[in-house]
């Protein structure tokens, strides 16, 4: 999937558990078919799992992401994983590793819940529980995205180079033209800073956990909209505006950063991961097909 991805077997991973977590050595493990793009995800019993990035990371990013999960536990008005563990890297696989609770559910989809109403008022009180936790005197850390908009012109731009056998990149084009220069819309809130569908759990219909929260922190308060592009119709969207209050240049913020991220799927995973291209395109169409969005190109 990427450049340089690790390479990691069954075995490996259930020796390396053993070896750092001897107390977990009789659980079984198993690997999960996952979503995700970041790590590998192998099961450990009913409650745990291990995430083996597919890149390297140090032990000190992977304990600045525990930190920032066990704060997002105790903000996020639905349950969210915590942290069990840090594992070091080994001559087979060179990346420290993480272990951390199992929640049940399965991963939100962007066609499946469009009209779900239910699902649409779960993540608009999600979003504002996590805008409530205090921001300690922080604000944004320049990684990513949640910051200045016209930092990513030249990768949505290099996106949208790679994207024309894909979309209409002429209304791409105007469309971030249009969005990238937009005022803050305020201070910056805490954030989960990638609220795509993979990373929400759902069961009937409603939100019932959050994933991937190592990068919760502070950030532009129109970052976390990208969840409401990326999983609903119309209608509700506009419900989760109200819901949240957002004015007319933090919706269009929020857009902006939903547009950021899914250019960068669109292209990037063609080949690799469709179901995760598939997402990016579902959400730029409903970027271009919008009235209020169309009215400014």
């Amino acid at each position: 999937m990427h450049e340089g991805e690790l390479t990691l077997t069954d075995a490996t991973a259930a020796r390396l558990i053993t070896q750092r977590f001897p107390t977990l050595a009789d659980k079984p493990v198993r690997r999960v078919s996952a979503a995700g793009t970041v790590n590998t995800i192998i099961r450990i019993g009913d409650d745990l799992a291990a995430r083996f990035p597919r890149l390297p990371e140090t032990r000190a990013s992977l304990e600045t992401e525990a930190a920032a999960m066990l704060e997002l536990v105790d903000a996020c008005a639905v349950p969210t994983p915590v942290p069990f563990g840090i594992g070091g890297a080994a001559a087979d696989y060179s990346s420290a590793w993480a272990v951390q609770t199992w929640l049940p559910g399965r991963t939100a989809d962007h066609e499946r819940h469009t009209s779900s109403e239910p699902l649409a008022h779960d993540v608009a009180t999600m979003i504002a529980s996590l805008r409530e936790a205090d921001v300690r005197g922080r604000s944004f850390d320049g990684r990513g995205r949640g910051g200045v908009l016209t930092d990513h012109d030249e990768w949505v731009t290099s996106c949208i180079d790679r994207s024309a056998h894909l979309l209409d990149v002429d209304r791409t084009r105007l469309l971030w033209s249009a969005l990238r220069t937009l005022r803050r819309a305020g201070a910056d809130v805490m954030s989960h800073r990638d609220l795509t569908p993979f990373n929400l759990l759902v069961s009937d219909d409603r939100l019932v956990g959050v994933l991937d929260g190592g990068g919760f922190g502070p950030a532009d308060r129109a970052l976390d909209l990208v969840a409401v592009w990326h999983l609903f119709d119309a209608p509700r969207r506009r419900l989760v505006r109200e819901r949240l209050g957002a004015d007319e240049v933090e919706w269009y913020r929020g857009a902006a950063w939903a547009l950021q991220q899914a250019m960068g799927l669109v292209w990037y995973y063609e080949e690799s991961h469709p179901a995760m291209s598939a997402l990016g395109l579902s959400t730029m169409r409903r970027l271009l097909s919008d009235d209020e969005l169309a009215a400014l190109v």
